[in-house]
């Protein structure tokens, strides 16, 4: 069918908006199809007003009333004959974009993307409220982090925050806390690496951040999942800190959640 998208996002409202470039314009009856690529499921959507034709074309597709699972979708049109996957030539990335999607609360996310081969797929996740890590560093003795709050609907405005971070020992039901500054839905915190040591006593664990805000119903697990960067346990490596001579390091878990792992 010669179908490539030139430009693919979910919107603000997950309506998935595509403009596409085609060798023939579209026929009646023709049918975007959403293959999940675990399961083999379909959802299929026919396009377009009865007789309309067009050879570059807009196309609006809103997603929740599909009732999509969780997982990647591959995406197909379909007219006349055999299905064609649906290349596209746009990344479906910005974090800008990300960003201002992640601002409402929300259940489920979407997420428009270019496959390695070059199709048109979906990312669905489901969602709730969480503390998306954009940056961490050892300074002065100190772990620090900063970040988005994302999915809690807040606005992000110049609105200060009450606000903690606190590191949890598992195995010890130890908790090392520290006050955490939140403006709108931005936030940093720094925590001394002392402090944690002190709170160890075999200087061995890891330890699981989270950030407690006013106005945010539980406490938010640090995370970083609104990028383009999959399976950071293997790809994201901070160096070591040494305190006392015990080795302390941010690492991300398989989920892309971030821990602090000391003497490990």
């Amino acid at each position: 069918m010669g179908v490539v998208v030139t430009d693919a996002e979910v919107t603000l409202a997950d309506v998935l908006s595509l403009r596409l470039a085609i060798e023939r314009p579209l026929a009646e009856g023709t049918r975007l199809v959403l293959r999940h690529r675990a399961t083999g499921g379909e959802r299929q959507v026919t396009l377009g007003s009865p007789g309309g034709r067009a050879r570059d074309a807009s196309v609006a597709v809103s997603l929740a009333p599909l009732r999509l699972e969780p997982g990647r979708w591959d995406a197909y049109l379909q007219q006349d004959g055999p299905r064609t996957r649906i290349q596209s030539v746009d990344p479906g990335f910005s974090l800008d974009r990300l960003d201002a999607y992640a601002l409402g609360r929300r259940t489920m996310s979407y997420r428009a993307y270019r496959t390695r081969n070059g199709y048109l797929a979906i990312k669905i996740d489901q969602a709730g409220p969480v503390a998306d890590v954009r940056a961490v560093w050892f300074r002065e003795g100190r772990f620090e982090v900063t970040g988005l709050l994302a999915y809690t609907g807040l606005d992000d405005d110049d609105q200060h925050r009450e606000a903690t971070l606190a590191l949890s020992h598992g195995d010890q039901a130890a908790t090392v806390s520290v006050a955490a500054t939140v403006q709108g839905v931005r936030f940093h915190a720094a925590l001394s690496l002392c402090d944690v040591l002190a709170a160890t006593p075999d200087s061995q664990g890891v330890w699981e951040p989270s950030l407690e805000v006013d106005g945010v119903e539980r406490p938010l697990r640090l995370g970083a999942r609104l990028d383009d960067v999959e399976g950071k346990r293997r790809r994201v490596h901070y160096p070591s800190a040494f305190v006392d001579g015990v080795p302390i390091r941010p690492a991300f878990t398989a989920e892309d959640e971030l821990r602090l792992e000391v003497g490990v």
